[in-house]
């Protein structure tokens, strides 16, 4: 096994029982079951395609990024498994350090758009220390000595010494129903569950034909994702005001999530993409690692 930060923190949890959840998969359209399973202590999160031959693994971690458009796709040879970013940010959110999760499809399903099914899931099948957990049952083991930041343009990640787990994200769209919006929080398992699961994932109504024609959002529909149409929504009502920065930063955990341990810092994000937070989570993994 390669050794990660999640896999040399003395504080692990996993899941007290197994869980099961089916959906259809944004970009692919095909219909998934998943399965989330409790895991050994070192096992870090990871995915395994119980559909192909031999069942291959796939770790959760920046080494098995694959560059895709919109959303996070993990590989490992010829075995992949795309949209991981709400499932990944709903563990390491309400605590999970451990799972193997089995699915038998290239894509995790949709769901409604949000993590919020899976956070209730977690929540319901409960959080068990394998080996001394910390207080509040975080992944924030390793400390950051030093600000941190990657940056293209004007989007950037941000990562800076604090005594919580923090996460801030600003977005900046020039669609009136959207428009500039910032929201930060504390990450704990009760402020995930309550202000960051429940935000969708959410559109553009002038770009889905477009993105359709790439062989994108096949699975996308007004049950799955907020659709905006310049100065309104397709499909209101929103759960947050500004349900959109909210999604992001649910994003951004996700896509952190695959360093392992979430070192105890503050995050701040602008603008990004899931491509600049892996950028962003792999130059800081190199920093931690030369600590």
């Amino acid at each position: 096994m390669v050794a990660t930060l999640s896999s040399v923190s003395s504080s692990q949890r996993t899941l007290a029982a197994r869980f099961s959840k089916k959906g259809v998969g944004l970009h692919s359209g095909t219909i998934t079951h998943v399965q989330v399973k409790p895991a050994a202590a070192g096992t870090g999160r990871v995915f395994q395609r119980v559909d192909l031959p031999g069942q291959p693994v796939i770790a959760a971690t920046l080494t098995s990024v694959n560059p895709t458009q919109l959303s996070t796709e993990l590989v490992d040879g010829d075995a992949a498994v795309r949209t991981v970013e709400h499932l990944l940010a709903a563990l390491v959110g309400m605590g999970v350090d451990d799972a193997l999760i089995e699915i038998d499809g290239p894509e995790v399903p949709l769901l409604d758009g949000s993590a919020k099914e899976w956070a209730e899931a977690i929540a319901t099948a409960g959080v068990t220390s394998i080996s001394g957990a910390d207080a509040c049952g975080q992944s924030s083991s390793l400390p950051l000595s030093a600000p941190f930041t990657f940056q293209v343009g004007d989007a950037f990640v941000t990562a800076v010494p604090s005594e919580t787990l923090r996460f801030s994200y600003g977005i900046d769209f020039p669609q009136a129903a959207i428009g500039s919006q910032w929201y930060s929080l504390d990450l704990t398992p009760a402020s995930f569950a309550q202000e960051i699961a429940p935000a969708r994932t959410f559109g553009f109504a002038a770009q889905i034909d477009q993105l359709k024609s790439m062989g994108l959002i096949q699975g996308g529909s007004l049950e799955n994702a907020l659709v905006c149409d310049g100065d309104g929504w397709v499909n209101p009502p929103l759960r947050f005001a500004n349900e959109p920065a909210r999604h992001k930063l649910l994003d951004l955990v996700g896509d952190l999530s695959l360093l392992g341990h979430l070192p105890r810092a503050h995050f701040l994000a602008y603008k990004a993409s899931h491509t600049l937070h892996t950028q962003f989570a792999r130059q800081l993994q190199a920093q931690l690692q030369a600590q």
